[in-house]
């Protein structure tokens, strides 16, 4: 095998696995490194993939050929489509997954991709190479003494970069429970001139199944008619299993105000910035105090263990004070706790240090991707590793790099934000954060990126052929519906007329026309959303035409800011700081106002 590549992944999470599968699926000699291949795609919090905004992310990476969305396809316990009452825009696929066996198949697939090898190895540091002013990234140095080089390499090092643990007033480092933190990397990093900051997350305990009274707490089945994550699929087969929902109380409340004091997140023992919104038990009793109760749900972890998941109780209080508010909570009084709850606090990189291709400004060749890019979140994390994983092979061979656009994919939205206007917490993605979002649904991914996927080289051809079979179907049906009419009060109008009154559904339309009936539902709801939602379509793509103006207006990477005396210093600070690469880019960070635009827009055509 020898001890060179073309690209090395440190980490083995949800980016991790993401980033290397897409280079190795472009061809490049791939190695993934991680501390335990045994953990490789671990859920450490929630066992659960997808949810409002989150599950479009896993349809654009299953689009693009990534593995998230196939794996909990064939590992899931239960599917949930969230905010049906809503519009397509906001559906958002949910699945519980049994943890071990989406492990497994993970690490299975990556075991059967051609270019891909995985090695247990802790990585403690980067080697990087100084020509003149630039700095290039040449491999990595591991703790059992192993050199490996690449020109490439991808760190994906979530929640491990100088972690520390905290039950109560009891820390300890770790990358995650019963797994070391990686200090040594972190280290290396800012030797080499990358700057790093503190965040904080949390996990609830984990309960034994037989010990709970499922009888006194509320049933929460999943779907009857389950929707695939994968456009590979057209069904879930496989049977579910529900969740259930309780609720705290004034019990529970009182006995977590009284151990505030003994709260890392209060006593003054966590410094670092939470998630806001996916808090701690804690801090949802001091910041909305005039709640009676809060909601919690018992997630199974898998089909072949006992253990519970108890989300909506996220904590990090002594161990003393977690058995006596679960005992507090009706269907819980008898619980045994499995795993306690409990905080964590690590390293990330300010992802304005990233260029919008994920590689870093500082290092050429080293990029980053998931948690230490400020982000929270399964998803968020495959998204981002498939891009890295895309751009390091397209660089390293000369090609252009894709970024996506914000009318393109949340893919896009998600890293424009994040190099853009950075984090000052956790990064979750959210559908109010996508200005296209009408434009951006979970159901057409495939159609606004499969071809792009397939161009690359990411998408297989079994892939591109059912996607090539289900855009003909599409085209054809789109031509009945314009040529088939129907009579109304008024006169005859065609049936794509018909299906845009708000009250007419595809059923209805469908049973007097039996040649409508041959197409696939999938297809189905393609012309039908595409026909219900055609003028506000319309107007979502003349805004896209406006932003594409201010995209060509291309800035040069060497300009100077601090040069244009009718720039105010804060807008000198943050251009000069985030270097954007457009107008339509500088436009969304933070402080830049139109005048800055103007003056900006007016130096540049004058430098032409």
């Amino acid at each position: 095998m020898g001890m060179d590549f073309d690209v090395l992944v440190v980490g083995g999470g949800h980016a991790g696995v993401e980033a290397a599968a897409a280079a190795a699926r472009l061809g490049a000699k791939t190695a993934l490194l991680s501390a335990n291949l045994d953990t490789i795609a671990a859920m450490s919090c929630n066992p659960a993939i997808g949810g409002v905004a989150k599950g479009q992310i896993v349809r654009e990476v299953d689009a693009l050929g990534g593995l998230m969305g196939e794996v909990i396809d064939e590992t899931g316990i239960q599917f949930r489509m969230l905010n049906r009452s809503k519009g397509p825009a906001m559906h958002g696929p949910r699945a519980q997954a049994d943890k071990k066996a989406y492990q497994f198949a993970m690490k299975h697939r990556l075991e059967q991709q051609p270019n891909l090898f995985l090695l247990q190895e802790s990585v403690e540091a980067l080697l990087v190479e100084t020509r003149g002013e630039e700095k290039r990234v040449a491999g990595v140095r591991t703790l059992l003494g192993q050199t490996y080089h690449a020109p490439r390499v991808i760190l994906t090092t979530g929640t491990f970069l100088r972690g520390i643990l905290h039950y109560g007033n009891v820390t300890f480092p770790g990358g995650r429970s019963g797994e070391s933190a990686a200090d040594r990397l972190s280290e290396s990093l800012l030797q080499n001139g990358i700057q790093l900051d503190r965040f904080k997350t949390g996990t609830p305990a984990r309960l034994h199944g037989r010990t709970l009274d499922y009888s006194r707490m509320t049933l929460h089945p999943g779907d009857d008619v389950p929707v695939p994550f994968s456009f590979l699929n057209d069904s879930i087969a496989t049977e579910q299993i529900p969740c259930w929902l309780t609720r705290t109380n004034a019990r529970v409340h009182e006995i977590i105000r009284e151990n505030l004091h003994r709260a890392p997140m209060y006593s003054g023992q966590i410094q670092s910035t939470g998630p806001r919104y996916c808090p701690s038990i804690e801090t949802k009793i001091v910041r909305f105090s005039e709640k009676e109760s809060h909601q919690i749900f018992l997630e199974p972890e898998g089909r072949h263990t006992v253990e519970v998941y108890v989300n909506g109780l996220s904590t990090s209080l002594p161990c003393d004070v977690q058995e006596a508010m679960i005992h507090a909570i009706e269907g819980l009084e008898k619980a045994h706790i499995m795993r306690y709850a409990y905080a964590i606090e690590y390293d990330y990189a300010p992802p304005q240090q990233l260029q919008p291709t994920l590689e870093t400004k500082r290092i050429h060749g080293l990029f980053f991707a998931g948690q230490i890019n400020g982000t929270t979140g399964y998803e968020e994390a495959a998204g981002q590793g498939l891009l890295a994983g895309l751009n390091a092979v397209r660089t390293l061979g000369g090609e252009t790099p894709w970024i996506p656009g914000r009318e393109e994919a949340y893919l896009g939205v998600m890293v424009d934000d994040l190099v853009t206007r950075g984090v000052d917490e956790p990064y979750r993605m959210f559908t109010s954060r996508a200005e296209h979002r009408l434009h951006l649904r979970g159901d057409n991914a495939d159609r606004r990126l499969t071809e792009i996927g397939y161009r690359f080289g990411l998408v297989s051809a079994a892939r591109w052929q059912r996607f090539s079979q289900k855009m003909e179907d599409l085209q054809t049906l789109k031509q009945l519906l314009k040529s088939l009419k129907i009579r109304i009060e008024t006169g005859k109008i065609t049936l794509e007329d018909y299906l845009k009154r708000p009250e007419t559904t595809w059923e209805t339309l469908a049973q007097p026309f039996p040649q409508l009936q041959s197409f696939s539902p999938f297809v189905a709801q393609q012309a039908c959303y595409d026909a219900k939602y055609s003028g506000y379509l319309q107007r979502q793509e003349e805004a896209v035409a406006r932003q594409h103006k201010l995209q060509k207006i291309q800035i040069p990477e060497t300009f100077d800011y601090f040069s244009l005396n009718q720039l105010r210093m804060e807008a000198k600070e943050q251009l000069s700081k985030i270097r954007p690469q457009t107008i339509d880019q500088a436009s969304r960070i933070r402080g830049i106002t139109p005048a800055d635009l103007a003056v900006l827009v007016v130096a540049i055509r004058g430098k032409k």
